[in-house]
């Protein structure tokens, strides 16, 4: 795995379960590996519990967003999508992933100073709706930086 040169951007994604599905590293991992990866390819996965799992080192380049694995830590909300089709896109995240999400992003901002936030169906040329909320509206909602201007060069 490639060390990463530089972080500038936080990306959030979904893990696209239902609520009824509580997963995480183990799980997500073998997803990833079965798909050509070698390791579960986000930095961290936060449980339905709000347990922080760790995926791969924040130093190692991830492999989650393929247009900025290079420069971001990516970060994973179990669920996403709706109980009853398994397929509608869906906010359906606990209060504690929310509050875990919260800390999580305040941590990596403090290690990452000018770092900015955005979900994975920000980025230019992603035709997914992963996270299934407004990323950079929660992130401005809790006084975090947003990448609204367009990704930073």
């Amino acid at each position: 795995m490639n060390p990463r040169r530089s972080t500038d951007l936080i990306v959030i994604h979904c893990a696209a379960t239902p609520p009824s599905m509580d997963i995480g590293r183990e799980e997500i991992g073998q997803w990833h590996i079965r798909r050509g990866f070698r390791a579960v390819g986000y930095h961290w996965i936060i449980r339905r519990d709000g347990r922080l799992e760790p995926g791969r080192p924040e130093n190692v380049q991830g492999a989650h967003a393929v247009e900025v694995n290079a420069r971001s830590i990516g970060i994973c909300l179990v669920g996403g999508v709706a109980e009853r089709d398994r397929r509608t896109p869906e906010s359906n995240f606990t209060a504690p992933q929310w509050a875990a999400l919260e800390n999580l992003v305040a941590g990596i901002l403090a290690r990452y100073p000018g770092c900015r936030v955005l979900g994975h169906r920000d980025i230019p040329g992603v035709r997914k709706d992963c996270p299934c909320f407004d990323a950079r509206e929660w992130a401005e909602r809790q006084g975090f930086p947003a990448a609204r201007d367009g990704l930073p060069t």
